[in-house]
């Protein structure tokens, strides 16, 4: 990458547009990555701005609080953990929320790195974990999961239609020797696609890469728990109650960058729902997209999915 960081965060401009942090005020960027989109929003919240900073890559962290550290001004303070926990963390600093950003993706760096083993283009271990200090990998999780079960994953993490025959040969190499490194996974799946193989618009293994990576984080149960979190903060801020504890101010933005149809329908749902319920009302009807100006410097913003919501600035009676 060309960039300083090692990574472009997508939709730059449309996060800036659409958050714009008060002056002096509280972001959390969930996802902090190389810090690019908690960089610019630090900035625009000027002095006496504070960040709080997530992601479950020790590394990107560390350099992604010492980049907004760098801005004049402002206070940043960093969680290594899941931001399905948001609202814990926001009461325990004690601040009130303006505004809350989730980038879906991950950074360049993880999916460039092949001892990570997010990508198939060069050869490494079999990994996939965001957070490589606990958990299983995603050769653990293929050398213990049924078949069936690991069909029934590919096809509705990966939306592929070839799962069956793809968890079919996976079960039968690991059987002759198993499944350790990125080029053994991406070759079982190549031969399950068989002469349909050169057909593919896209390489034959990359949803099952995909699949597998949200499977070993449990990506889509964190989504879940984040998006619980800030209906309840919305209805906390409704509620105009001191036992209420809300941890997001009036009037707060929530904006989620989603890559994936599974992630973009939670967000989309949840967002109608909230604003049905009264909670707030969407800034973004239809998720905004990358420009064609972005995706010539950055492909990868290609699926990017970006909605916003707005909590209500004054009480109201939830339903």
């Amino acid at each position: 990458m060309s960039h300083a960081s090692g990574h472009l965060p997508v939709l730059l401009d449309s996060v800036l547009e659409h958050l714009r942090p008060p002056a002096g005020g509280a972001v959390a960027d969930l996802t902090a990555g190389r810090g690019g989109h908690a960089e610019a929003l630090a900035r625009a919240a000027g002095t006496g701005g504070r960040v709080l900073l997530f992601d479950l890559d020790a590394g990107n962290l560390e350099f992604a609080q010492a980049r907004v550290g760098a801005v004049p001004g402002v206070d940043v303070r960093g969680v290594h953990g899941s931001f399905a926990w948001l609202d814990r963390e926001a009461r325990a600093a004690g601040w009130r929320v303006d505004r809350v950003l989730a980038d879906l993706g991950f950074a360049s760096t993880q999916m460039d790195d092949p001892a990570r083993g997010f990508s198939f283009q060069a050869d490494g271990p079999l990994d996939m974990r965001l957070d490589t200090s606990r958990g299983e990998t995603a050769a653990e999780l293929l050398a213990r999961m049924p078949e069936r079960e690991l069909a029934d994953a590919i096809y509705q993490l990966g939306e592929d239609p070839f799962s069956r025959r793809i968890a079919r040969v996976i079960v039968d190499r690991r059987a002759r020797g198993g499944i350790r490194t990125t080029a053994e996974l991406a070759s079982a799946v190549h031969a399950a696609y068989g002469p349909r193989a050169r057909e593919s618009r896209m390489h034959p293994a990359t949803r099952t890469f995909m699949a597998l990576r949200i499977l070993v984080n449990d990506e889509l149960a964190a989504l879940r728990r984040l998006l619980e979190a800030l209906e309840q903060g919305g209805r906390a801020l409704a509620a105009a109650s001191p036992s209420a504890s809300p941890w997001l101010s009036p009037g707060a933005r929530a904006g989620i960058i989603s890559f994936h149809s599974l992630e973009d329908r939670l967000v989309k749902h949840a967002f109608a729902e909230w604003e049905s319920a009264g909670l707030g009302h969407r800034l973004t009807r239809k998720p905004v997209e990358a420009s064609d100006a972005e995706l010539r410097a950055n492909p990868r913003a290609r699926s990017a999915k970006f909605r916003v919501f707005e909590f209500a600035t004054d009480s109201i009676a939830t339903r």
